[in-house]
């Protein structure tokens, strides 16, 4: 099977050697200064009682020249049409997750898509580890789940449904209790590795005893088109509904083109 075959069938793929290691210090210096200088966007994602700390931060791409030198600097902009069968593919967003050592906080079974304000089925999340993450602090996903249906989003801390609301989405179902119904894939990676999977992918991973710094960088291809939501998406981008009708393109400087008919595109000024 082709990268693209096995991304197609089970949602989730990992690339190993993705990246060279001079693009792995580019990528820690760039969630460092994250980590220094958070924006707006960022949230923590763990309780105060937890031992660790797990904070998340979004859309930085525009203020941090080391993220803005992976998103179109490396493969990924190729591997982002490889595998979604794009002929233009467009950054979404930016997502730094990280959970310091000893960080208890799971990150829950859910899909990404549903917390979005786009339909389509040509994406693809590349999840770039800083740090070397063992198998049971990886991130794990359920096998096919990409091809629907889309399950109800909620807050991870809370679990509540701030998004679609009770009732219009299927609920989550147990995968534990299943897993020949729902056959999980994960993989132990090391700094270079990509994991790379569909925004409709089911998929969660646990807490960490050691430090997991993660980029993860969101690619939308040829068939996405803007969903406003009458509801505060995750993340938010203020105002897009004013200037980008629904069902039209992502055809916005937000969303910049970084590949388009074979060839990378140049990263804008």
């Amino acid at each position: 099977m082709t990268l693209a075959a096995d991304f197609a069938r089970d949602g989730a793929v990992v690339i190993r050697g993705a990246l060279s290691p001079a693009l792995v210090e580019t990528l820690r210096a760039g969630i460092d200064a994250n980590l220094a200088a958070p924006s707006v966007n960022a949230k923590v994602a763990s309780s105060p009682d937890d031992p660790g700390h797990f904070i998340e931060d979004f859309c930085c791409w525009q203020d941090n020249p080391h993220y803005r030198a992976l998103i179109w600097q490396s493969d990924l902009p190729r591997l982002a049409a490889q595998l979604t069968g794009s002929a233009r593919v467009r950054l979404y967003h930016d997502h730094m997750l990280t959970k310091a050592a000893g960080t208890r906080q799971p990150t829950p079974w859910h899909q990404d898509q549903p917390y979005y304000n786009i339909d389509g089925t040509q994406t693809v999340s590349f999840w770039i580890p800083a740090d070397p993450v063992p198998r049971e602090s990886t991130l794990e996903f359920v096998a096919g789940s990409h091809l629907g249906p889309w399950l109800m989003p909620r807050t991870f801390m809370d679990n509540q449904a701030k998004w679609f609301p009770e009732g219009s989405l299927e609920e989550l179902p147990d995968v534990d209790a299943d897993p020949v119904r729902y056959p999980v894939l994960g993989w132990a990676v090391e700094p270079g590795d990509v994991v790379a999977f569909n925004m409709l992918s089911l998929h969660r991973a646990a807490g960490s005893a050691t430090r997991r710094r993660v980029l993860s960088l969101r690619y939308i291809g040829d068939d996405v088109r803007h969903a406003p939501r009458g509801w505060t998406t995750s993340p938010a981008f203020p105002g897009l509904a004013d200037r980008l009708p629904a069902g039209a393109e992502m055809d916005n400087p937000l969303f910049p083109l970084v590949w388009a008919d074979g060839h990378s595109c140049e990263m804008p000024q």
